[in-house]
């Protein structure tokens, strides 16, 4: 009758939740990918990845313009100050000042020298500071490089930035840093190795491979933008679309993921959703913007591109 119904309907849900645990992905990676005196981890070696793996796609872009090498080699020496630069103060400012007024040098150098000397490699980078620090230093390349507005360098560059996101948000799943929400989907990651958390058996959203997934689509939906329709002649286009499918992609995780600070425990939504809507309206108005200020520059083809310039 309805009392073995409901009987056998609870022990299928028993079953189903059984099995569900069992799905669950037990995270127990080390950061440290090797230690011989030297201690190389796995976040320090993907944010390598992602400068390399960028040059090779904006070397891409750029031979297909015809533009020149060293303007590429000059871009990318500048992104690559500006991003750690800003990346480690916006860390060191922000997020740590109390220990690093202390210890100055460890700003600067890859090492610790509290409670022992120990090198580490550059472990606390923040990204808003890296934001900053690689605006600046397009707005200076724009001025002294390129001679060009700094939408046009913009739209270039966030192409194979939406690529290296996807990497350091990987860095942070093997860091097992920026984790989500409890959850019972199948596909929960278990943090053994997360700090700051009281029950690392408890099964999370994933939320910094929501994150890297959402990025690395970004990424070709970018070069898509790039490689397939005539939209680098408006200028911001690009970049609009970049703050647009980043920052969207950002505010919604942020529902599954844990709030960094405890006092945004109380807020509708928090920190990262509010930062995010700004970045999002001004995608938005690049779009528009975009639509009124073309490139006059011709584009060149891309079987052109591959030719060798003369001059």
């Amino acid at each position: 009758g309805g009392s073995n119904f409901h009987r056998y309907l609870s022990e299928s849900i028993l079953i189903v939740k059984f099995i569900a645990m069992l799905l669950f992905i037990n995270w127990d990676v080390s950061p440290v990918l090797f230690d011989f005196g030297i201690t190389i981890r796995y976040y320090s070696l993907l944010f390598a990845l992602a400068f390399i793996f960028g040059y090779v796609v904006e070397k891409k872009m750029f031979k297909s313009e015809g533009l020149s090498i060293e303007w590429l080699d000059k871009l990318w020496l500048y992104v690559a100050v500006a991003t750690i630069i800003g990346a480690r103060l916006g860390h060191c400012l922000f997020y740590d000042w109390d220990y690093y007024s202390q210890y100055p040098l460890e700003i600067i150098l890859p090492v610790r020298f509290s409670p022992h000397f120990e090198f580490t490699g550059y472990q606390g980078l923040a990204s808003h500071g890296a934001a900053i620090g690689i605006i600046v230093g397009l707005w200076y390349y724009s001025k002294k490089i390129s001679k060009k507005s700094i939408f046009w360098i913009l739209d270039r560059a966030v192409v194979p930035i939406a690529l290296a996101g996807f990497f350091i948000r990987m860095g942070n799943l093997m860091n097992s840093e920026i984790i989500g929400l409890p959850t019972t989907m199948p596909w929960g990651f278990r943090f053994i190795n997360a700090s700051g958390i009281s029950d690392p058996e408890t099964p999370r959203h994933p939320a910094q491979l929501y994150e890297a997934i959402c990025y690395l689509i970004s990424f070709f939906v970018l070069m898509y933008l790039y490689w397939r329709t005539n939209v680098k002649q408006k200028q911001g286009f690009i970049f609009g679309a970049f703050l647009i499918l980043i920052f969207v992609a950002r505010f919604v995780i942020e529902f599954v993921k844990e709030n960094q600070e405890p006092w945004e425990n109380g807020m509708t939504l928090n920190m990262g959703q509010w930062l995010s809507v700004p970045f999002i309206l001004a995608g938005i108005f690049m779009l528009w913007y975009s639509g009124k200020h073309l490139d006059k520059t011709p584009v060149r083809p891309v079987e052109q591109g591959k030719k060798k310039v003369k001059k």
